[in-house]
């Protein structure tokens, strides 16, 4: 499912045009976007959990050359599913 479709499927849910549909979305994932930027955690309960984690700085090979590479460290966004989507997907 993409955005378009999630959009058209609020829209057809709660009696909004696609284009008021579409403001807020944009509004819900600008929103959950700022938190993490943020450093904070969002949850949705019973869905799962939003968090940024920091990665190491490691070393890497580039595999057309063979060579060895410093790659640096970064945060990256993890999601940990909660135990409704789990038993929803595990039907």
């Amino acid at each position: 499912m993409n955005k378009k479709e999630l959009v058209e499927k609020l829209a057809a849910e709660t009696n909004m045009s696609k284009a008021e549909a579409g403001r807020a979305f944009d509004s819900i994932f600008g929103a959950i976007s700022e938190a993490l930027a943020q450093g904070d955690k969002v949850m949705f309960p019973g869905f799962g959990t939003l968090e940024v984690r920091d990665r190491a700085a490691k070393q890497g090979r580039n595999p057309q050359t063979g060579e060895t590479i410093q790659v640096p460290a970064r945060k990256a966004v993890a999601f940990k599913a909660g135990k409704t989507l789990k038993d929803v997907v595990n039907r």
